[in-house]
């Protein structure tokens, strides 16, 4: 089996590799605006999870958005609990690169950050997004449950516009939130820290309507 093979096929639990209980230090505090990354957050706030390649990139473009209180990058999706980001490039964790969103629905709804993570990668690459490969790079949607038939609906809504434009079929994974590890803190708000810090982020140039 070729390291390509490895890194493009997801793992069973059987082969993830272990782990560990203690989790990973991430820092306490988002290093643009200095809200707090981990809960508890302020009752009146919602959480969302995206991946969408690099987790790098993904964040600021969050972040970036009125209304979202915090964002913190890690990894989720996969076996192997509190991975490192050592362990994550292997890809034999199984776990996606996310982003852990966290805002106010009275000024950002979750449409708007649906039609920011579709316009803001290329959803249709299986495990990759442009150049970088693996399983910790596929498109990802993890919902809480009253989330789900938003971002289905969504999919279906934007496959409509792909379709029409000449793209193929999306391939990204819309399931219920399983659990978020948060990734090293110097992972978080990278490119914030790395204004010359690598960004692969690119969309395909068609609108999600809001």
């Amino acid at each position: 089996m070729s390291f390509l093979f490895k890194k493009t096929v997801m793992p069973s639990a059987d082969q993830a590799l272990p782990g560990r209980q203690q989790a990973i230090d991430s820092g306490q505090f988002h290093a643009v605006n200095g809200h707090p990354i981990h809960p508890p957050f302020p009752a009146h706030l919602r959480q969302a999870v995206f991946g969408m390649g690099c987790f790098w990139g993904a964040e600021r473009k969050f972040w970036q958005q009125a209304g979202v209180f915090s964002t913190a990058v890690g990894y989720a999706g996969g076996f192997t609990p509190n991975p490192t980001y050592q362990e994550i490039c292997t890809g034999m964790t199984g776990h996606a690169e996310v982003v852990l969103v966290v805002f106010d629905p009275s000024v950002v709804s979750y449409k708007d950050l649906l039609a920011v993570f579709w316009e803001s990668h290329n959803p249709t690459q299986g495990m990759r997004q442009g150049n970088d490969v693996g399983t910790q790079y596929r498109s990802v949607i993890y919902c809480q449950d009253d989330q789900y038939q938003a971002a289905v609906t969504s999919q279906q809504q934007y496959q409509a516009k792909l379709t029409a434009a000449g793209f193929p079929a999306i391939t990204t994974e819309i399931r219920n939130a399983p659990t978020f590890y948060y990734a090293e803190e110097d992972h978080q708000q990278y490119l914030a820290k790395n204004p010359s810090g690598y960004c692969g982020l690119g969309g395909l140039g068609v609108c999600f309507s809001r």
